[in-house]
């Protein structure tokens, strides 16, 4: 039964159904998880040894082994050390992943399933701007305007995944002179562009955004068009600016946050996380070298808010810094993990090849927006981070074996003709 088609295609429609519902539920995307995880246990053979051992799967393994062993040296109760674990066991799948795609043919079917199920997200959010009545689902938020699910940062995350994916195709269907297709999807890409904009602005955005449009202009053009793209990139700026009464509002209200913040301590957005990087830095001269432990993160913060009133009184479980976040818990041991595993998946990604720069895309994209958040631990992002390092990795490990294979085949194709002479 495991050797079957329907088996078979079932290991590649779990991540594609993942990769849909992430958009849009939770639920949904541990069930799928789950799913898989049964489908694809039982398929694991003696190769599966040297995936676990390859830099994409030791390095993320090892920031979970990191997060075990540091509920050794936790000062909370078990049962809190043992559920902060939790953030980092996504990071398992990574292995299989890799072990999967490396030999499935079908990972495009994820691919087009995530920009197809965000591409009805975008069409949703275009609708309740306009009609804000029509919205069915409740997001959250302290601005949820076109934003139909959860909140902006995380659908900007997907449209932006969306924008510099689908424009990496745009650009090879131009190449090859299919121009209503290029002009199709250069189209979608400026509608999620400017809904991102436009629509429903996170700050997070801004701090991967143009590292990755500049990153997109001298991976896809020659060093000639490049300079002038960069020119052209660089007056769109201006007009989206000058056009953008959301962008400049989000931008200009840090300085009005961190002002409020600093004359009166109220609990901004931006004067928030101000305190909490501060607060943080003190917990890590506490224990610079391994940390406070698994789980410290929630406790320390929340009996620094014991006995306060408003905002500076809620409960938060992060720093909305996922370096600090690591540090506080492992210290240096924990930064040198996780700095060295986005160091290995990029790294790993620096081929040609559409394929790579997806996974380019998500490497950095994590890496700059966890600055700001704790992206690699936050479910979305998260997920979106392990299922798009994984079946690209694996994707672009296949293509590598593929010259060594032929050249084996042919080997044996040539033993077999001298044999019969």
């Amino acid at each position: 039964m495991m050797d079957s088609k329907a088996w078979r295609i079932s290991l590649d429609v779990y991540p594609m159904l993942i990769a849909v519902a992430i958009p849009w539920s939770t639920t949904a995307v541990l069930v799928f998880w789950v799913l898989w995880l049964a489908a694809i246990l039982p398929k694991l053979d003696q190769s599966f040894t040297d995936i676990l051992w390859h830099p994409v799967s030791v390095s993320a393994v090892t920031l979970v082994v990191v997060a075990a062993a540091g509920v050794l040296w936790s000062a909370g109760p078990w049962g809190q050390r043992i559920v902060a674990i939790g953030p980092t066991v996504k990071l398992l799948f990574l292995p299989l992943l890799l072990f999967h795609f490396r030999r499935s043919e079908r990972a495009h079917w994820v691919f087009i399933g995530f920009a197809a199920s965000c591409t009805v997200l975008l069409a949703y959010s275009y609708v309740i701007f306009a009609h804000p009545t029509w919205r069915v689902i409740s997001a959250h938020g302290f601005d949820t305007t076109g934003v139909p699910v959860r909140n902006a940062i995380d659908q900007n995350q997907e449209f932006a995944l969306c924008a510099f994916g689908i424009a990496a195709v745009a650009i090879d269907k131009l190449r090859r002179h299919q121009w209503l297709t290029a002009i199709a999807l250069g189209g979608l890409v400026a509608l999620f562009l400017a809904n991102i904009v436009f629509i429903a602005l996170a700050r997070t955005s801004l701090a991967y955004g143009l590292v990755l449009a500049v990153m997109f202009v001298v991976k896809f053009f020659s060093r000639r068009t490049a300079t002038a793209a960069l020119s052209v990139m660089a007056i769109l700026i201006c007009a989206v600016w000058a056009t953008s009464a959301n962008l400049r509002d989000r931008v200009e209200h840090v300085a009005l946050e961190y002002k409020e913040y600093r004359d009166t301590n109220r609990p901004t957005s931006a004067g928030q996380r101000l305190q909490y990087w501060s607060s943080s830095v003190e917990w890590i001269r506490e224990a610079p070298l391994i940390g406070h432990g698994t789980g410290s993160t929630k406790r320390l913060f929340n009996e620094a808010a014991a006995g306060k009133e408003g905002a500076w009184g809620e409960e938060i479980g992060n720093p909305h810094n996922q370096v600090l976040y690591i540090a506080i818990e492992w210290g240096a041991l924990g930064i040198v993990v996780v700095l060295w595993m986005w160091f290995c998946h990029f790294r790993f990604f620096r081929g040609e090849g559409l394929v790579a720069w997806i996974g380019t895309v998500v490497v950095v994209q994590n890496v700059l927006s966890s600055m700001l958040n704790s992206h690699l631990f936050d479910f979305t992002e998260g997920w979106i981070y392990v299922l798009g390092v994984g079946i690209a990795a694996g994707s672009v490990l296949q293509m590598a074996s593929k010259p060594e294979q032929t050249a084996i085949e042919n080997c044996h194709r040539g033993a077999e003709r001298i044999k019969a002479n």
